[in-house]
């Protein structure tokens, strides 16, 4: 099918309204991705913000380019993730130097495109567990790491920090599942804590929202 052109990554001439003449494939972004990561790991000085600027603009521009839908979605994480670890392996640094940039990046880049950054979060920590398992990576560490980048990332765009943990929570146990009881225990473990401070943090807001409510009323039910 001709719809099949958008997608190889070939060049095209410019002036048919493709912009800079280009469509590169995912493949592509992710091999540019882990050019990108490779020189910043290897300057002088690491500054994460590069990375997440880095990641953000690969992953918006791989969506606008093979449409936000889940399955898109999913193949865009996974090759971000996997031009991640290639390039840790290439710099000779560990992955959780970087998998917090690149997580925050993903968040970043879903929301620039309107994409479900719930569901995005949960793909990205199922992606970092498997490949973290895979090149034996601490699995608590990295999951740790990433789950904070999601999270910063949440509140910088203004989007449900609640929703996005506990979906991207779920996901790091479920795939956790898939590498062994060990990296289930050592993901319950480390991301326990983040469910639980949530927990209690959405209850003080809760039970402070009650109060002032409360307090409102039993002013207009008391007048002097």
């Amino acid at each position: 099918m001709t719809s099949k052109v958008t997608t190889t990554g070939t060049p095209r001439p410019n002036g048919d309204g493709s912009g800079d003449g280009r469509t590169p494939s995912i493949e592509d972004a992710a091999h540019t991705l882990k050019e990108g990561i490779v020189q910043t790991l290897s300057g002088l000085s690491t500054i994460e913000s590069d990375i997440v600027a880095l990641v953000r603009k690969t992953v918006a521009d791989a969506l606008r380019a093979g449409g936000s839908t889940a399955g898109e979605l999913v193949n865009v994480v996974h090759h971000v993730v996997m031009g991640t670890i290639g390039a840790v392996e290439q710099v000779g640094t560990g992955l959780t130097m970087s998998i917090k940039s690149v997580a925050k990046g993903i968040v970043m880049g879903v929301h620039d495109v309107g994409g479900d950054v719930v569901s995005a979060s949960a793909e990205t920590m199922r992606s970092v567990i498997k490949h973290a398992a895979a090149v034996g990576s601490d699995v608590g560490v990295v999951a740790k790491r990433a789950v904070d980048g999601l999270i910063e990332a949440t509140v910088d765009v203004g989007g449900n920090v609640a929703q996005v943990s506990k979906s991207a929570i779920e996901g790091a146990i479920e795939e956790a599942g898939k590498v062994g009881n060990m990296a289930v225990k050592t993901v319950k473990d480390v991301l326990g804590n983040i469910r639980g401070n949530l927990v209690e943090s959405a209850d003080a807001q809760s039970h402070g929202a009650g109060k002032k409510s409360q307090a409102g009323a039993s002013g207009k039910e008391m007048p002097h």
